[in-house]
């Protein structure tokens, strides 16, 4: 089960991460693209999904969204009444958009495996309702079923120095593991591996996003929620004749690098595989890339810290 894996802190958790449908449509829509979904990850081994919570974000971005928001139909209530708890689940819950009560009863009623990932403001600018600190201690004081787990934003990283700070501080919070955002820069996840591997604090599953990208308007839109992509990289996926199956074979590379590096470092390393298109060809994309990171867990060899140090430089030929 996802939970006894989270709680054993085992590595190669492997998890695929969904949108569910927009709150405008008919029950009967809902219901088939619930279907759809689920058809597509039949036989592909994973140990649960990740149901997303949506957030407009654009206080935090001058810049005109990619694609237009609109709302969705709340993560739980997608999972047991249409998924019919088909996998285990994590649901996001962007605890801005509750009120104190309206969270309160989220934790009340949640059933004995639930996980969910506690997500705060996009921005300091956004109105909130509720705060992520006002989350963890409800969570605290009420104890309950949930397994809490948190976001960890390898960029961030980069530019302060302290995610693994951060991270550290959301495990004495209660957090059990972490769900990053969708890597393309492998020298912002391994420098984040460095610092957090040499903390002295219980250690927890990282669970690294990776998402295919065939257009450059799912570029324009990665960037747009502040996913660091390397010049290098972007010319390494549009001088392909075949972008989209660059971008595969880059995030199998990288999860390959990040998953041996966590195990050499003391770091249990999972995946989380997403597509942030509606595209049908980059979610199929998607299936291949699970498919594809499935077999690296499977087939792991043992891969000392100098070996991978090397191997790492295929990222910057």
């Amino acid at each position: 089960m996802l939970k006894d894996k989270i709680k054993e802190n085992k590595p190669g958790i492997l998890l695929y991460g969904i949108t569910p449908p927009k709150i405008n449509l008919s029950k009967d829509e809902a219901y088939q693209i619930a279907k759809k979904q689920l058809e597509r990850l039949e036989n592909t081994g994973i140990d649960g999904l990740v149901i997303y919570d949506l957030q407009d974000e654009s206080a935090r971005n001058d810049e005109k969204r990619t694609f237009e928001f609109c709302g969705t139909i709340k993560p739980e209530i997608y999972h047991k009444e249409f998924l019919k708890l088909s996998y285990p689940a994590v649901i996001y819950k962007a605890v801005g958009n509750y009120t104190k009560e309206e969270f309160a009863n989220f934790l009340n009623t949640s059933n004995n495996d639930m996980l969910s990932v506690f997500v705060g403001a996009s921005s300091k600018n956004d109105l909130l309702k509720f705060n992520l600190n006002e989350a963890y201690k409800l969570k605290k004081e009420q104890g309950g079923n949930v397994t809490v787990g948190g976001i960890c934003i390898p960029e961030r990283h980069e530019k302060k120095g302290d995610e693994d700070l951060r991270v550290a501080s959301k495990i004495i919070k209660g957090c059990e593991f972490f769900i990053t955002q969708a890597v393309y820069n492998i020298e912002n996840a391994k420098r984040f591996l460095d610092d957090y591997a040499n903390l002295g604090i219980k250690k927890v599953p990282i669970i690294f996003t990776f998402t295919p990208c065939g257009s450059p308007k799912t570029l324009e839109f990665m960037r747009w929620l502040g996913i660091s992509v390397s010049k290098q990289f972007e010319d390494r996926l549009f001088e392909s004749d075949d972008p989209l199956s660059a971008s595969v074979g880059l995030s199998l590379d990288m999860f390959e690098f990040l998953y041996k590096y966590g195990r050499a470092k003391g770091v249990s390393v999972g995946a989380n595989v997403e597509s942030i298109s509606t595209r049908k060809v980059e979610i199929e994309a998607s299936i291949n890339l699970l498919r594809g990171i499935k077999n690296i867990i499977q087939n792991e060899k043992e891969c000392n810290l100098e070996e991978l140090i090397q191997s790492a430089s295929k990222f910057y030929e």
